[in-house]
C-alpha cells in the first residue's frame, strides 16, 4: 500500500470560485437541441417543447451558465432566422457539421429554457461569417428596451423584457483552419477588440471572451494568445481555453496523466496574459475561460464518416460518446485542476450538455439518462462551492508512457464558510495500488464526516445506459477515520473520491 498526505488550512485560499466553472454548452449540432433539450410530443414535454425530464438532470447538475448557440456552429449563424413566428422562419445549411439548420429552435427559447433551468445564456457571437454590425444587432435584440428596430422586434415577438446577457463569446476557436471565416491572428484581435469596444458602449455591464486557441498543439499556440491580446486586451475579460481528451490507445494510466498536460496549457496561456500586461503597463487582469473541455474520442471517426457520406440530414446522431468508468476518472481530474487554478479559472463549459460528448443521453421518445461523467461533475458542482484552497500533497509518482512523475493520487479540498463544510476531492490513478491518504484538517476545529463517497472497483470499460444510469456511480463508504483533526482514508485503485466533513 502506497501513501500520500494532504494539508488543508482554510486560511490558505487560493480564491473564492466563481460558480461559472460548473457551466456547460448547448450547440445546434446533433441531438443536443432537437431531440435534446426539445422534442414536442414527447412524454415530458412542457408547454414550449422542452423535455422536463432533461431539465431536472439538469437542474440536479447545478449548471449555472450555458454557452450558446455553438462551437463550430456560430460562424455561420444567422441569429435573425431563428427569431419570430416559427412559420416564418429560414432553414440553413450548417456548414460546421454537414447539417440542415431548421431554425424552430432558437435565441427566444433558449433564453426561455435556460429560465427553466436556473441557468444564464452565455452567448456566442458570429465573426466568422459576419460582422461588428450583425453582433450589435444581435446585442440590441437581447439586451435594450429602446425604441429601435431589433428591440423592438423581440418585443412585437411576445418577450418584453430584454434578456440582459451578460457573457458575450467574440466568434468560436478563430485560430482553427477548419473554422468558417477562420482569420489570422492580428486580424482577428483586431475585430474582436472593435467589436467588443462597440457592443460595450451599447451595453457597458458586459462581459467578454476572446477566442484563445483551440487546443494545446495548435501550431500557432501560444502566439495566437500574444497576438490577439496585443490587440484586444483593453476590450475583453477572458482568453478562451479548449481541449478534449481521448485513450485511442487503450493506455489507462497515460489516459489518467492528461491533466499535467492540461496543467501545463493553463500555465502557459496566464504566463502569456501577463506577458501582455506587462508590456501594456495595464493593471487589468483578464482571466481564463475554459469554455470547451470533455473526453471526444469514441465516435469521431465515425461521425466524421456519417457527415461525408449523408450531408444535410436534420438533427442526426453525432458525438453521441457513450462514456466508461476510466472517462469519469479523468474528468474528476479535470475539475480538480480547474479548483486548484479558481484564481484564474472562472469560467468553463463541459462541453456539451445533452446528447452530444454529453453527461446526459436522451431516448428519442424514451427517457433521459446519466451518464457516468455526469457523477463527478454533479458532486463537484454541488460540494465545490467557496474558497479553493492551497493543499500541499505528497505522496509516490508513477510513470507511463508518455508523462512522468505522476502522482498516484490528485487531490485538492474546498472550503464552503457559509456552510462549514469543508470537501475533499481526490482521484486516486494507479491501476493496481491501494493509497493510505492522511488529510490534516486541524485548522477547522472540531471536524466531522458526514458524507464519503467513492467511485471505484468498476472495469475501465464499465457504462450506463438507459436500462441503468446508476450502474457505474459513486457509493457510500465508511472507509475512513478521523482522529484529532486528522483524516485517515483507503483509496482503492483507480477511484474517484470524495469527502465532505463538518466543522464546528
Amino acid at each position: 500500500m502506497s501513501k500520500a498526505s494532504m494539508v488543508v488550512d482554510k486560511d490558505f485560499r487560493t480564491a473564492e470560485i466563481d460558480k461559472r466553472i460548473y457551466g456547460s454548452f448547448i450547440e445546434h449540432l446533433g441531438r443536443a437541441v432537437y431531440n435534446g433539450i426539445y422534442e414536442p410530443g414527447h412524454p415530458s414535454a412542457d408547454e414550449d417543447g422542452f423535455r422536463k425530464d432533461v431539465i431536472e438532470l439538469v437542474k440536479e447538475l447545478g449548471v449555472p451558465i450555458v454557452r450558446y448557440p455553438g462551437g463550430n456552429f456560430v460562424s455561420n449563424f444567422f441569429w435573425e432566422d431563428s427569431v419570430g413566428p416559427k412559420e416564418n422562419r429560414k432553414p440553413r445549411l450548417d456548414l460546421a457539421w454537414r447539417t440542415l439548420e431548421t431554425n424552430e429552435f432558437g435565441i427566444d427559447e433558449f433564453q426561455k429554457w435556460c429560465k427553466k433551468t436556473d441557468s444564464q445564456v452565455m452567448m456566442a457571437v458570429n465573426l466568422g461569417t459576419r460582422s461588428t454590425k450583425d453582433a450589435l444587432n444581435l446585442l440590441e435584440y437581447c439586451n435594450l428596451d429602446t425604441d429601435t428596430t431589433y428591440a423592438k422586434m423581440r418585443r412585437e415577438g411576445g418577450h418584453k423584457e430584454p434578456y440582459n446577457i451578460k457573457t458575450w463569446c467574440m466568434g468560436n476557436e478563430m485560430d482553427g483552419p477548419w473554422q468558417v471565416g477562420h482569420k489570422p491572428a492580428a486580424e482577428y484581435g483586431l475585430l474582436a477588440a472593435e467589436t467588443a469596444k462597440a457592443m460595450k458602449i451599447m451595453d457597458d455591464s458586459l462581459e467578454f471572451v476572446l477566442c484563445g486557441s483551440s487546443n494545446i498543439m495548435m501550431p500557432t499556440f501560444p502566439e495566437w494568445e500574444r497576438i490577439t491580446l496585443e490587440e484586444a486586451y483593453d476590450y475583453v475579460n477572458y482568453v478562451s481555453l479548449h481541449q478534449y481528451y481521448g485513450n485511442d490507445a487503450g493506455d489507462t494510466a497515460d489516459f489518467l496523466a492528461s491533466t499535467l498536460d492540461l496543467e501545463e496549457f493553463i500555465h502557459t496561456v496566464i504566463c502569456t496574459i501577463d506577458y501582455v500586461k506587462a508590456k501594456k503597463r495595464s493593471d487589468k487582469q483578464i482571466n481564463l475561460s475554459f469554455d470547451e473541455w470533455n473526453v471526444w474520442y469514441h465516435t469521431m471517426k465515425s461521425d466524421n464518416e456519417k457527415m461525408a457520406r449523408e450531408p444535410w440530414d436534420r438533427h442526426p446522431h453525432l458525438l453521441e460518446d457513450h462514456y466508461n468508468f476510466e472517462d469519469a476518472l479523468l474528468v474528476g481530474l479535470i475539475l480538480i485542476t480547474f479548483l486548484k487554478h479558481a484564481d484564474r479559472v472562472r469560467i468553463a463549459c463541459l462541453a456539451q450538455l445533452v446528447n452530444v460528448i454529453a453527461p446526459i443521453m436522451t431516448e428519442d421518445d424514451g427517457p433521459a439518462w446519466r451518464q457516468t461523467i455526469y457523477y463527478p461533475f454533479l458532486q463537484a458542482s454541488k460540494y465545490g462551492r467557496g474558497y479553493a484552497l492551497q493543499c500541499p500533497l505528497t505522496g509516490a509518482v508513477h510513470d507511463t508512457s508518455k508523462h512522468s512523475d505522476v502522482s498516484d493520487v490528485d487531490a485538492t479540498a474546498v472550503w464552503n464558510e457559509e456552510k462549514k463544510e469543508v470537501t475533499v476531492f481526490a482521484v486516486n490513478r494507479s491501476l493496481t495500488e491501494t493509497v493510505d491518504f492522511s488529510c490534516d484538517l486541524r485548522s477547522f476545529g472540531n471536524v466531522k464526516v458526514v458524507k464519503h463517497t467513492e467511485m471505484a472497483g468498476y472495469n475501465v470499460n464499465a457504462e450506463n445506459s438507459a436500462a441503468s444510469d446508476t450502474a457505474v456511480a459513486p457509493k457510500d463508504s465508511s472507509d475512513h477515520s478521523l482522529d484529532g483533526g486528522r483524516l485517515d482514508v483507503h483509496f482503492k485503485p483507480l477511484s474517484w473520491n470524495v469527502i465532505v466533513c463538518s466543522a464546528e
